[in-house]
């Protein structure tokens, strides 16, 4: 049987100081909790590659020129931490243009990319972003994981795509500039984790970067959410920080509670869903004869 995960996710204030400076310490909090996986917010790891001037587009270039770079810092955390990471994100020069990557990194090194499918107007208008790849799974020691970026959890098809193929458990690390930004992402993640019986952990950066054009204001809560029902908090929240509290949100979660909802739930969302709705009929008021 998949054992249990201890993870954290972290709300990141954002810094310019070097990556390997910040993660290092996060790494250390974080093992000493316990975690065994540990989640980065979206841009994190750009965040030292911003600084420079120029705007928002040259702010992209220099983090794509940077990618590998950021990578390898977290390969080398993860290694020295024997730590899990998924490593927020990164701008990624691919064949399908510049897109926004998360790196999921294992003490051995790399383990794979979860694509950014759906890129917010910001990506798509201020730095030209492409659509990524469509979402996959992760085998890790725990079972089946997906990752879902920021706006991507907002999409219940994306997500349930995920779910059906086996995932318990999703990530979803985020960068919002406005409170309503962040309070989509959130109610998207608990909705995620009810429609589909799993659980959704959502990494933020918070606070305010005026040297940086991309990502000068941020705003968010991390947290860990089930579906509301048995074997789960009454109101789905397993673990949660403050609003725009920067910290690492740690709790450990365990794939047979995931298992045991579905099977045996007040109610069977995850079951159900394949009960596709049909195409609606339109209704036409009739209109009375003369």
């Amino acid at each position: 049987m998949t054992r249990p995960l201890r993870l954290a996710t972290l709300a990141w204030p954002v810094r310019a100081e070097p990556v390997a400076h910040w993660l290092e310490r996060w790494c250390e909090e974080a093992r000493a909790a316990g975690a065994e996986l540990l989640v980065l917010p979206e841009y994190a790891l750009c965040a030292e590659a911003f600084p420079g001037g120029g705007g928002a587009a040259a702010e992209r270039d220099r983090a794509a020129d940077a990618a590998s770079r950021l990578v390898a810092s977290l390969e080398r955390a993860a290694a020295r931490h024997r730590l899990w990471i998924a490593g927020g994100t990164v701008l990624l020069r691919t064949e399908l243009g510049i897109v926004n990557a998360c790196p999921l990194v294992a003490p051995e090194g790399l383990a794979g990319w979860q694509d950014k499918n759906r890129p917010t107007r910001f990506e798509r208008e201020a730095w030209g972003l492409a659509p990524g790849a469509p979402p996959r799974v992760f085998e890790t020691p725990w079972g089946r994981l997906g990752i879902a970026v920021c706006y991507d959890v907002e999409f219940p098809p994306l997500v349930r795509a995920q779910a059906r193929a086996g995932a318990w458990l999703i990530l979803a690390p985020a960068a919002t500039d406005t409170a309503a930004g962040a309070t989509r992402v959130t109610v998207s993640a608990r909705a995620r984790a009810i429609e589909n019986q799993c659980l959704v952990a959502v990494a933020p950066t918070v606070g305010t970067a005026p040297w940086c054009e991309s990502l000068d204001s941020n705003h968010g809560r991390a947290g860990i959410y089930g579906p509301a029902d048995r074997f789960f908090p009454d109101d789905g929240i397993i673990a949660e920080g403050g609003e725009n509290a920067p910290g690492l949100v740690v709790a450990t979660l365990d794939p047979a509670s995931v298992d045991a909802v579905r099977r045996d739930g007040a109610v069977l969302n995850h079951a159900d869903w394949p009960e596709e709705v049909p195409p609606c009929p339109v209704v036409v008021r009739p209109t009375r004869a003369a």
